[in-house]
């Protein structure tokens, strides 16, 4: 049935003996017309497909460093900041607590910071740039759990701390204890010190944390 028949409702008359040209004509503008509807609906299937592969704000924050005011914190205080989906922690240690490092170097696994945990200018006993200022990543290095900040003198009823606990960090999860440079003690399950990541001063009370000075990340 020809188009003009369909359109006026009466009866196809048919095509003349031996000439197919009119069926093919026909053929191929069906097929035309349905090349062109499936591809508009291909088309509007398409953009919303790909759309949700384009990366979302906080995806592209992850990878990205993170500017922190430190002048907030006072002596012996912490803030923690988030960078690449870690807890990173800033702590401003007294003179107190920076005395009472090197006491513990018996009781710790790698009291040097001889592995690799963290770069080479806090490859010292603060494991710090100013000594002042300690920049950690506040995940246990065992199973990935989260340490809490534990003062000192508060380990009594701990076990894992001890009356005599000069402050630092307990990981709840499975005993492990690290001290205010986060250097892990002996016989612990987390096998290294905690991680510190890139940073540096920006300015005498900022911090970028995920760049080095040299900009690597």
């Amino acid at each position: 049935m020809n188009q003009a028949a369909i359109l006026s409702g009466l009866p196809a008359s048919p095509a003349p003996a031996g000439d197919g040209s009119v069926h093919d004509a026909e053929r191929r503008q069906a097929v035309l017309l349905v090349a062109a509807v499936a591809g508009v609906g291909l088309a509007a299937v398409a953009v919303p497909f790909v759309s949700s592969f384009a990366p979302s704000e906080r995806a592209r924050a992850m990878g990205a460093s993170v500017e922190v005011d430190i002048s907030d914190i006072p002596p012996g205080g912490i803030k923690t900041v988030e960078w690449r989906g870690k807890p990173v922690w800033i702590m401003r240690r007294t003179p107190e607590m920076l005395a009472s490092l090197p006491l513990l170097d018996a009781s710790l696994a790698d009291p040097g910071s001889a592995r690799e945990q963290q770069p080479d200018y806090a490859r010292n006993p603060q494991r710090s740039i100013k000594p002042e200022v300690f920049v950690g990543v506040g995940i246990c290095t065992h199973l990935g759990c989260s340490p809490n900040t534990v003062p000192a003198g508060t380990g009594t009823g701990n076990p894992s701390l001890g009356a005599d606990w000069a402050g630092g960090f307990f990981c709840p999860c499975h005993g492990s204890t690290f001290d205010l440079a986060g250097r892990v003690f002996r016989n612990k399950p987390a096998p290294t010190n905690l991680e510190v990541p890139p940073h540096r001063y920006i300015a005498d009370g900022k911090l970028l944390i995920g760049e080095d000075a040299d900009g690597t990340a």
